[in-house]
């Protein structure tokens, strides 16, 4: 009789002897998927299967690592392996570096070499800028590293240069298509591939030879696949090329309530049709939850089963009901900002180590504030990304303002002549600043750059310094370049603005007469971020970054109509689409929670210097009356001075 690790439950049991044929694993949050996919594996290999047959593929190298130690650890422990890196073990990988591994493998038969050059995003561009000077583009007009993503993105939709050339409308997509053309014939004559290139010529090499694609289905007989609803169309096609149509042999692990990569090509449809595409398919759900409380997966359940595309399940677990969930509603994002530092120092003074505690909020621009009250309140915190005065926007915003004040400030100078675009060449900025005589059309925009710097200076003495930066953000084109842009950079623009409510709290005086104050303040922000303890301090990050993580506490902030759930920048009405993705990352955000959850939100927010009043999220509707506490400590403005009633 087959023998399970003791804690596992009967699904995953099920899940876990299930080894023969497409199995579809639903894994709820914290329903110990990864402990099943571990199992699983060391009970195929008990089965007498070669370990080297067995192939599991997850997203990042991190969770590659985990499983890979997991894996590892139990066939010590069931003694089918030995404590030697040489001994034979699964192969555990995530995406790309299995496309590498079997390119790399096969390098002869698709023109590669054995050990191929990868090129990284800098390498890339390299060669775009080169294709761009053969074929007489002016990169001041058409900025090659736009090209160079857009040749991604397509890529990543695992469109080819030919399926490309039929979609061209515009004289931009035929410069892109000219491009791309000059760029891939540099890597083959470099023998060498990008990042996307990865899977898609794995895809392809699979697609042409049939031997290789044999070998490669007589290898991995049985297969893995983790986080299986982030897997986008190249990713899709690799899979089922991996295969055996014989035996089916794949097991996916996923949960469509944790789909929240749509804008990065990540395919609902993947895992929304995966019995239809593999007939026969044995469904295991995962629903008994080991992290939060009840009421935590009471909102989490009551919240997503709201959406209509997905796959149908209810959370449960034999833990305590626990606290109710907090609402927090707050005057202004200051209050709102003050009241969690406030909250988190009192956790931390109870004992509570603050890697145990994380603040989620929606968009990047949000920590600005959250990051200037726990400063103030002498919380350690730990930002997961870029911190706010070190984004590349919120640089570019103040080097216009540092340099309208100190004219040899050549570092700021040559973001100024950089961003937005201006026609203003390498070259250029090195001969201005050692001197020597430019062309009259150069100088001529050299001397619009000069005179737009004079003007921030000059209404220094008459303007408040919100409307000096909302001047600088709008005239300078960096709004305007912005917004014609990605959805990153929209995001963008939003932390732009941000800048823009930063500095309202200096508009009691003209600019002139605070700007030393306020660049003061940036200057010890900046030192203080640079000052990273990254294993100490509360945890600030996106709802987007948080996926996979757990924390005892945790608080939500920004529980808004159109900051969350969001609307970007420019966009119209959401569509349903839209909507739901915005529910299944909230339904990510709560699941986060062991133990205490905070559901915060201000009822004004300062957008691009404007207080806005919003309408609380509608999210916080799916809290049930029973398990919510609504907070009477409510913080309001009074004079200046925040008051508890």
């Amino acid at each position: 009789m087959t023998k399970y690790v003791i804690g596992l439950n009967e699904r995953q049991k099920d899940a876990i002897k299930y080894t023969e044929g497409p199995l579809l694993i639903l894994a709820g949050a914290g329903a110990g998927k990864t402990k099943t996919i571990t199992e699983r594996i060391v009970q195929i290999i008990k089965n007498g299967v070669n370990p080297t047959n067995v192939l599991a593929v997850t997203f990042t190298n991190k969770a590659a690592s985990e499983m890979r130690e997991r894996i590892t650890h139990r066939l010590i422990e069931e003694k089918i392996a030995e404590i030697n890196q040489y001994v034979e073990k699964p192969i555990i990988k995530t995406f790309h570096s299995l496309g590498l591994m079997m390119l790399s493998e096969q390098s002869e038969n698709v023109g590669l070499h054995k050990h191929p050059t990868i090129l990284d995003s800098s390498d890339s561009l390299s060669i775009i800028k080169s294709a761009c000077e053969k074929l007489g583009v002016d990169t001041k007009t058409h900025d090659p590293s736009k090209i160079r993503n857009i040749i991604s993105r397509e890529k990543g939709d695992f469109t080819s240069v030919s399926e490309y050339e039929k979609k061209v409308v515009s004289a931009q997509m035929e410069i892109v298509l000219s491009v791309w053309r000059l760029y891939e014939e540099e890597l083959k004559n470099q023998k060498a591939v990008d990042f996307d290139d990865l899977i898609i010529k794995t895809v392809l090499m699979l697609e042409k030879y049939k031997n290789i694609r044999d070998y490669y289905q007589d290898r991995f007989k049985y297969i893995h696949i983790d986080e299986y609803q982030d897997t986008n169309a190249a990713q899709y096609a690799l899979v089922k090329l991996l295969v055996n149509e014989k035996t089916n042999n794949l097991c996916v692990v996923g949960d469509t309530d944790q789909n929240i990569y749509s804008w990065r090509g990540a395919n609902l449809k993947n895992i929304m049709n995966f019995e239809h595409d593999f007939h026969n398919t044995k469904i295991v759900l995962l629903e008994e939850n080991y992290r939060s409380t009840k009421n935590i997966l009471s909102l989490a359940n009551n919240t997503i089963k709201k959406n209509t595309v997905r796959k149908d399940k209810n959370l449960f677990t034999s833990k305590e009901e626990g606290d109710k969930i907090e609402i927090c509603p707050a005057w202004d994002e200051g209050s709102e900002a003050e009241m969690i530092a406030k909250k988190c120092k009192d956790l931390l003074d109870r004992g509570v180590d603050g890697k145990n505690i994380a603040i989620l909020y929606r968009a990047n621009f949000q920590s600005r504030v959250l990051e200037e009250f726990f400063i103030k309140e002498g919380v350690e915190y730990n930002l997961l990304g870029t911190k706010f005065f070190e984004r590349k926007e919120i640089k570019d915003v103040m080097s216009y303002l540092r340099a309208a004040l100190n004219r040899d400030s050549q570092p700021d100078l040559k973001r100024v002549f950089d961003t937005p675009k201006k026609g203003i060449g390498k070259t250029s900025v090195l001969k201005i600043f050692t001197g020597e005589e430019l062309p009259p059309k150069t100088q001529i925009k050299i001397n619009n750059v000069y005179e737009f710097l004079d003007k921030i200076k000059t209404l220094l003495d008459t303007e408040k310094l919100s409307h000096i930066m909302q001047m600088i953000i709008v005239d300078s084109g960096m709004e305007k370049e912005m917004l014609e842009g990605s959805d990153e950079d929209k995001e963008r623009l939003e932390n732009a603005r941000e800048l823009v409510s930063f500095t309202l709290k200096y508009d009691e005086k003209v600019a002139s007469e605070i700007i030393h104050e306020f660049l003061e303040e940036v200057g010890l922000m900046s030192d203080q971020d640079n000052d990273k303890k990254e294993h100490n301090g509360v945890r600030l990050m996106t709802v987007h970054s948080s996926k996979g993580l757990e924390y005892d506490y945790i608080f939500i902030s920004g529980l808004e109509q159109d900051l969350f759930p969001h609307k970007n920048i420019g966009n119209k009405k959401r569509g349903v689409e839209e909507e739901e993705e915005e529910r299944r990352l909230f339904y990510v955000a709560v699941t986060r929670a062991k133990k205490v959850l905070y559901l915060c939100y201000a009822e004004l927010r300062t957008i691009f210097g404007q207080k806005q009043i919003n309408a609380p999220s509608e999210f916080l509707e799916d809290v049930p009356e029973e398990i919510r506490n609504d907070n009477d400590l409510y913080y309001k403005q009074n004079g200046g001075k925040v008051v508890y009633i």
